[in-house]
């Protein structure tokens, strides 16, 4: 947002402030033509946040007043501190369940202590979240892959779904884990309450259908009016219909909640894995609109945004909260440009608190129920589930795993099982690169691609050109050598070794030692080994080990891999432009992994022929002096 001309100069402590708060750099230049916008975007927002927060406070396991609760101060924090103009935080259904399953095993079925210690999560959870932003180690989101959290969603919603189906029929909600729920619902399907059962059905009806048709409407304030009038009208109550019951009006209540000392510490661990649901779902929905909306945001403030909104619905005696994706999605929809449309929802919402709580007493408890997974439905992304399983195998399976997790084992152990799997993801692909042999390609100036799967492309007679898809390090090190000398071995009449180390940015001292002893081992070959592009840091690292005493820094360190191949040539003898040979049946994949191509790196080189051989030096940014590879 541009700043206004007749704007006066701020001081620098102004500015120095106003850093650490955007609402002091955004507000004082806020056009009053987008106010109007803005406003009726904060009230459909707010039509959206009242039903919804009812029904995740029910998830949550806590009295439906604490998701109203939780919307004003949060929103407040979140315009304060946050750096999206458009993302709406509030209780979400992801971080509500996973709330819910905390509290369970914490407040040990105390309805009071479980009001406190949902209060205490948001905080410790915004604590996290904060800390996270303001020591910029906001990179640790990204070790939860995308598939990871795309299936842990999914189990989350199926979870929610079976959990409400008991509400939606009249039957008392039996107890125990999510298969034995679903079990004992469907042995349990002849106590329906066809009173109940009618009316959750025709809420669903409803919501989803007119949904369908009039995309724009906020059909969950809808279902939740049409509830409390039909409840009215036709005394559903008498009728044995379960209703919402009493809610207590006036503003939240401000303070720390009061938690038994006992379960401070499991707070705290619980607080981290809310944390985590949120920074995943809240990230996702910040990034999504920010691409869309053509403005970028910062990561480290978003988590302190979303940390401060946390501390803030914690202290009003509310759940935890996390960016909306459909909420921000109706605010982009209703021409919303800035946070004073969730400042307008946070005095909605307090309206509401002060004036309508008892609107919500005759509310049949089976709308809330139908509100909830109308929500939650569009969280199971089935396409994204196809589109894992036709683009890569193993992003399915990942999805797969963090869907099952959650629906055998719970929220929390399913996140820790979703983290552990994204982890060991990682650690298994860094650890086993895929080792390509290159050949020449014959039409193309000083280019080299795979042999794998491409018989027209040459390798060179008596050398072997090896490129590392994946950086050389302590972990992979040893294996890679190994497979350097059985890929070696294939090819009985090798004089050289060409590595192509480009993928690799920095060598530690176990990976330089590794080298050093693929060298040693080599020379009992009577093979040579030769590094083509070798990085500026891992060319000292080199010298430092003692690995260029061993092998020389000028015979066996180039620019280029057709440097590097006519250096070995040279120093073995085979000299000669003609001296190909096409890829024996041997060559193949020699690591685990699928038969993806790696992406190029197109840099211009030089041909093979006639061209003086240059000694690497310092100077690793000439373009000139690389190979295109494939």
């Amino acid at each position: 947002m541009s700043k206004r001309a007749d704007a006066k100069p701020r001081s620098p402590r102004w500015e120095a402030v106003a850093r650490f708060v955007p609402i002091m750099q955004w507000l004082p230049e806020y056009p009053r033509s987008r106010l109007r916008g803005d406003i009726l975007a904060g009230a459909v927002v707010a039509a959206l946040l009242v039903p919804q927060s009812l029904g995740y406070a029910r998830i949550a396991g806590v009295p439906v007043q604490v998701g109203l609760y939780a919307i004003p101060l949060a929103l407040l924090a979140y315009a304060a501190l946050g750096s999206s103009p458009q993302l709406i935080v509030g209780p979400a259904s992801t971080v509500a369940i996973v709330s819910g399953s905390l509290v369970a095993d914490i407040a040990r079925d105390n309805p009071e202590d479980a009001v406190a210690i949902t209060s205490a999560l948001a905080i410790a959870a915004g604590i996290v979240l904060a800390a996270i932003g303001l020591l910029r180690v906001a990179w640790l989101a990204e070790f939860l892959s995308r598939p990871i959290v795309t299936g842990f969603v999914f189990g989350l919603t199926v979870t929610i779904i079976i959990g409400e189906l008991p509400t939606l029929l009249g039957i008392a909600k039996p107890p125990g884990d999510l298969i034995g729920v679903l079990i004992r619902t469907t042995q349990n399907i002849a106590e329906t309450h066809l009173q109940t059962a009618v009316i959750g059905g025709v809420a669903l009806v409803l919501l989803f259908g007119g949904r369908k048709l009039f995309p724009t409407v906020p059909w969950g304030l809808v279902a939740l009016v049409v509830g409390v009038a039909a409840s009215q009208l036709l005394d559903l109550e008498g009728h044995g219909v379960a209703v919402v019951g009493d809610v207590p009006g006036g503003l939240p209540p401000i303070g720390l909640p009061l938690i038994p000392r006992l379960d401070l510490g499991p707070v705290v661990v619980g607080g981290m894995s809310l944390a985590l649901v949120a920074l995943a779902e809240g990230l996702a929905a910040t990034r999504l609109f920010a691409t869309r909306g053509g403005y970028r945001v910062e990561t480290e403030r978003e988590l302190i945004g979303m940390g401060a909104a946390n501390i803030a619905a914690g202290l009003s005696g509310g759940l935890a909260v996390a960016g909306s994706l459909s909420k921000t999605a109706a605010v982009e929809r209703s021409g919303g440009n800035s946070q004073i449309t969730g400042l307008t929802a946070a005095v909605l919402t307090i309206a509401v608190l002060i004036a309508f709580t008892q609107f919500f007493t005759q509310l049949p408890l089976a709308v809330l129920s139908a509100i909830v997974v109308a929500a939650v439905w569009g969280l199971m992304d089935v396409a994204a589930m196809r589109r894992y399983r036709h683009v890569r195998t193993a992003d399915f399976v990942a999805a797969v795993v963090g869907a099952a997790s959650v629906v055998l084992f719970g929220p929390l152990y399913g996140l820790g099982i979703a983290i552990v799997v994204s982890l060991l993801a990682i650690i298994y692909r860094s650890s086993s690169p895929r080792i390509e042999v290159l050949g020449k390609i014959s039409d193309e100036k000083a280019a080299w691609g795979r042999v794998r799967g491409h018989p027209e492309r040459l390798p060179v007679a008596g050398i072997v050109v090896a490129r590392l898809d994946a950086p050389l390090f302590w972990a992979n090190a040893t294996s890679i050598e190994d497979r350097l000398i059985a890929e070696v071995a294939k090819w009985p009449e090798t004089r050289a070794l060409v590595l192509d180390l480009e993928a690799t940015t920095h060598l530690d001292t176990t990976s330089a030692d590794v080298l050093r002893h693929l060298a040693d081992e080599l020379e009992e070959r009577d093979i040579k080994l030769y590094l083509a592009r070798v990085l500026h840091h891992v060319e000292h690292v080199l010298e430092r080990s003692g690995f260029v005493d061993v092998v020389g820094q000028e015979s066996h360190f180039w620019h280029s891999i057709s440097q590097a191949v006519r250096a070995a040539r040279r120093d073995t003898g085979l000299k000669g432009a003609g001296s190909f040979a096409r890829a024996s049946d041997q060559v193949g994949d020699t690591a685990e992994g699928d038969a993806q191509d790696p992406s190029t790196d197109d840099e211009a080189g030089e041909t093979d022929d006639g061209i003086e051989v240059e000694v690497l030096d310092e100077d690793l940014g000439d373009p000139n002096a690389s190979d295109r590879t494939t």
